[in-house]
């Protein structure tokens, strides 16, 4: 079992969501990407940490 986190700062706001982008480690390719998260939920939060468990 592995567990990664990654870190996301915001791009951009959409009508309903929030566009974040990966923060890659230090020359590390971007595992995810962006994410999409609805406003609700994001509020105005500038960063997010997502944690990945990864079964083997």
């Amino acid at each position: 079992m592995t567990k990664t986190v990654i870190k996301f700062e915001i791009e951009k706001e959409t009508k309903n969501s929030v566009r974040y982008k990966e923060v890659p480690g230090e020359g590390k390719p971007p595992i995810v990407g962006s994410l999409y998260v609805q406003k609700w939920f994001a509020g105005s939060t500038k960063t997010l940490e997502i944690t990945i468990d990864k079964k083997d």
